[in-house]
C-alpha cells in the first residue's frame, strides 16, 4: 500500500513544481492543441494569404493570431474565447481583403512601398523617410549579388518591410513599379 500513497503525492509534487496542476496542465495541453487544429482549419478555408505578410494588416493578423495562441497555451484564456478570437481575426481579415479589391480602402490600410533606388541612382530622400542607411541599402544589395550598384535597376522598399533589388541588362517595365512611391510620373508625395 506504500506505493499507492506515493504516486499521489509524487504527482502532486511534480505539479507544485511545474506549477499548475497535472489536470490543469492536461486541460492547457488540449486547449492548445484545439485552438492550434481550429487556426489550420481557419487558414485552410480562407488561404494562404492569411499569413502571407503582404500588408501591414497581414502583419497584424499574425501577430494577433500568435497572441490568441499563446494565451490558450498558457491557460490565461478559455478554449471557447480563443475560438471565437480567431473566427473573428480570420472573418476581420476576409472582410479587409474584399474591401481592398477595386476600392482605395487599402490605402487606409496598407502602407504604401517605396522607392529607394532608381536606375542607379540612390534615392536619400526615400531612405531617410524609410529611417534606412545607406548601409542597410548596401547589404540588402549584396545580399541580391549585386556586383555594381550602377547595374541596379530599382530597389523597393516593400509594404511588408522586405526590400525588392531589381537588377539586370534589360529595361526596366514600369508596370513592375505601379502603385511604388517615388517612381517616374508618380505626383504623391514621396
Amino acid at each position: 500500500m506504500p506505493a499507492t500513497t506515493a504516486a499521489p503525492f509524487a504527482a502532486a509534487e511534480l505539479g507544485a513544481e511545474l506549477g499548475a496542476g497535472l489536470q490543469q496542465l492536461g486541460v492547457v495541453a488540449i486547449a492548445a492543441v484545439a485552438i492550434y487544429g481550429w487556426v489550420i482549419l481557419a487558414s485552410r478555408v480562407l488561404g494562404l494569404r492569411s499569413f502571407a505578410k503582404m500588408s501591414a494588416f497581414d502583419f497584424a493578423m499574425t501577430v494577433a493570431i500568435g497572441s490568441v495562441i499563446a494565451g490558450i497555451a498558457i491557460g490565461t484564456a478559455p478554449l471557447v474565447a480563443g475560438i471565437l478570437a480567431v473566427t473573428v481575426l480570420f472573418g476581420a481579415q476576409y472582410l479587409v481583403a474584399q474591401l481592398r479589391r477595386g476600392t482605395r480602402f487599402d490605402r487606409v490600410v496598407d502602407n504604401q512601398p517605396l522607392l529607394l533606388v532608381h536606375e542607379g541612382r540612390i534615392l536619400d530622400e526615400h531612405l531617410a523617410r524609410a529611417r534606412l542607411t545607406r548601409g542597410d541599402l548596401f547589404a540588402k544589395l549584396r545580399a541580391a549579388n549585386v556586383l555594381d550598384p550602377h547595374a541596379v535597376r530599382a530597389v523597393v522598399f516593400e509594404t511588408t518591410g522586405d526590400i525588392t533589388v531589381l537588377h539586370g541588362s534589360g529595361p526596366l517595365d514600369p508596370a513592375l513599379l505601379e502603385g511604388v512611391q517615388g517612381r517616374p510620373g508618380d505626383t504623391r508625395d514621396a
